[in-house]
């Protein structure tokens, strides 16, 4: 009951209902939620700090900056959701932060738009070498057709695409990625899109930022070629996924494309099945079936891996021995 009443106490003022409304929406820094409520960083930053204390929102440090949320979880998360119920719809304040918040969202868009022009050569390269990635996308959602996912882990996210493709199949996806601008273009993205129970966070993909076994479906898409120890990308992958859990990986067959590694920083040349059943198997997953997509010259190849119980009971362990 304690809990109740600390978030009734944190959201019982009109600054921090907008604050909830608007947080509701997705990912905003302290300076965005300034310029919308027209008030304070100081005092903005004090109604934060006492919702974030009760439960009611979550932060997330990125850099310099911070991000706040809607918490996705706990008690104060099931608060928020019955308060932002009661909220009136035709409410004139609700309504100008509305506005504003579009104004801001839109300014993301055009921001993302910009890098994709900047960069619109490179990807169309990387493109033409492989098969259509829409076949891809079916690929993956095809993966997952037969679980019920409630958290998705997408690892190095990029621009959220693998979060847009799965996230009407799952009840809550998150990103991770260590690039601040490509976590700008997803959100964005993801903005556009209306995914709102997707979010992106900044992190290494070798030290997720998530607990062990949190997670029912992890995905590594097009990153293992870029990584300089792939195996232990997927162990990190293994740790964050719970007993039964799904982890797909996907890339390159072993091809001879040498311009990738000067022009697009590609580590690896591709990846053998062997190659990546051991990484499995030392991970304690059980490989679990592959897909292959070629492409000209580019195979694209989706390595399928599921965690058993006794994997996990066993990291378990290991990890109250050590």
């Amino acid at each position: 009951m304690e809990a109740v009443l600390m978030g009734l106490r944190a959201a019982a003022e009109p600054t921090r209902l907008r604050l909830l409304s608007l947080l509701a929406q997705g990912d905003l820094t302290v300076s965005e939620l300034t310029h919308i409520l027209g008030q304070s960083q100081p005092r903005v930053s004090r109604h934060l700090k006492l919702m974030c204390d009760s439960g009611l929102l979550d932060r997330f440090p990125e850099g310099a900056w911070v991000f706040y949320r809607v918490a996705a979880k706990g008690a104060g998360a099931e608060l928020a959701r019955h308060l932002l119920a009661l909220l009136p719809n035709d409410d004139p304040t609700l309504a100008l932060d509305q506005q504003r918040l579009d104004a801001i969202r839109a300014a993301r868009a055009a921001n993302a738009q910009d890098y994709f022009t900047e960069n619109a050569l490179r990807w169309d390269q990387m493109r033409s070498l492989h098969i259509d990635e829409r076949e891809v996308e079916q690929a993956l959602i095809k993966a997952f057709a037969d679980r019920e996912v409630h958290d998705l882990v997408d690892m190095g996210t990029g621009t959220g695409r693998v979060l847009e493709v799965l996230g009407p199949h799952v009840e809550r996806g998150i990103g991770i990625d260590l690039s601040r601008e490509m976590l700008a273009v997803a959100r964005a993205n993801l903005e556009r899109a209306e995914l709102r129970h997707c979010m992106v966070r900044q992190g290494d993909i070798t030290q997720l930022p998530l607990p062990a076994a949190s997670a029912d479906a992890v995905t590594i898409h097009q990153v293992l070629h870029y990584a300089a120890d792939p195996a232990a990308v997927v162990a990190e992958a293994a740790r964050v996924l719970k007993a039964g859990g799904q982890l797909v990986v996907v890339d390159f067959a072993p091809h001879g494309q040498e311009a990738l590694r000067d022009q697009h920083a590609h580590r690896r040349l591709g990846f053998s099945d062997d190659e990546v059943a051991g990484w499995f198997r030392a991970a304690g997953l059980e490989p679990a079936g592959t897909t292959r997509l070629p492409g000209q010259p580019l195979t694209v190849v989706l390595w399928q891996a599921t965690r058993a119980a006794a994997s996990i009971q066993k990291t378990i362990e290991t990890g109250a021995s050590a």
